[in-house]
């Protein structure tokens, strides 16, 4: 309970007092007591930020992630993120709360209980949280590709709720996820593959019918001439059995269509994107494709320590 609470109940500061002594009540917060005993619950540890930012406040960055994401465990450590309205005099009281500030409150809310911000509020606040730009970036391009959030939704909410920082490149994050670029590991074979080599770029997210269903292939090369499909493989971090069968139907599919595929993982593209870019352009070059691939920093630098 807040103090303001236990005012009302006609409760005097010596029988708070008295009650904290005798360690019937705890303190949780400061002005937020529990008027029991034992462990705090998640819960409750969640109740007691709330009260203690307001009436305004809301659960907000990963503590709203954690409940869009139908966790409701206790987090290791049990920090509560919470938002709050700009003028309140609420700061983090760390380990249990950290403390935000928005100067659009009465917009962020989800109408939840407790109160929560919006899934698309929650995803620009994770992205602008991150240490740096680039992290920035595949946090917001990770998050569009994992939750029923829409292009035009984000691109509103930044229009309307500038980010503080990282603006231009999450705006850039914007516009990969509008192109069709829907997870992190499709971001790395955009730019670690085909912009750092010279390929031309694939169409993403193309659709193809397969018994009957409409699924989406991450990159096709159809429109340069090459019947060649470019599966990224994130089932790494995503593991489900029917995952796996959707892909077997799906190779199947391509091999009755004589299409060429080539399948990659997290580990090949981020740790040798060259040995990727070499693999597509022999496709594309055997397909006749004509274009100018050009060397990486990267191939520079595996091609000196080789030579050393």
């Amino acid at each position: 309970m807040h103090v303001r609470q236990l005012r009302e109940f006609a409760i005097t500061r010596g029988v708070l007092q008295a009650n904290l002594d005798a360690r019937r009540w705890q303190r949780v917060v400061r002005g937020v007591y529990a008027t029991f005993t034992g462990p705090l619950t998640h819960p409750a540890n969640v109740s007691a930020a709330l009260l203690y930012g307001g009436p305004t406040a809301m659960i907000s960055h990963t503590s709203a992630a954690d409940r869009w994401q139908g966790k409701t465990e206790q987090r290791r450590p049990a920090e509560v993120e919470i938002t709050v309205a700009y003028g309140r005099s609420a700061i983090s009281q760390l380990p249990l709360v950290k403390v935000h500030r928005s100067r659009a409150i009465r917009h962020i809310g989800a109408g939840t209980d407790p109160e929560r911000t919006r899934r698309v509020d929650t995803l620009t606040d994770l992205a602008v949280a991150e240490p740096n730009a680039a992290d920035a970036t595949t946090m917001f391009i990770g998050l569009a590709g994992r939750w029923p959030v829409t292009v035009r939704q984000l691109g509103r909410n930044l229009e309307v709720r500038p980010p503080y920082r990282y603006r231009k490149a999450l705006n850039g994050a914007l516009r990969l996820v509008a192109s069709g670029l829907m997870s992190e590991l499709e971001r790395e074979y955009l730019e670690l593959v085909e912009r750092a080599h010279g390929i031309p770029p694939a169409r993403r997210q193309q659709p193809f019918l397969v018994d009957d269903r409409l699924l989406y292939e991450d990159a096709t090369y159809d429109h340069l001439g090459a019947l060649l499909t470019v599966r990224l493989d994130s089932r790494t971090w995503h593991a489900m059995p029917w995952v796996a069968f959707r892909d077997r139907r799906r190779d199947n599919a391509a091999e009755l269509a004589g299409r060429s595929r080539l399948t990659y993982g997290w580990n090949e593209v981020h740790t040798d994107p060259c040995g990727v870019a070499e693999e597509v352009i022999g496709v594309l070059r055997r397909s006749g494709v004509l274009f100018l691939a050009r060397r990486c920093p990267r191939c520079a630098a595996n091609t000196h320590a080789e030579a050393g």
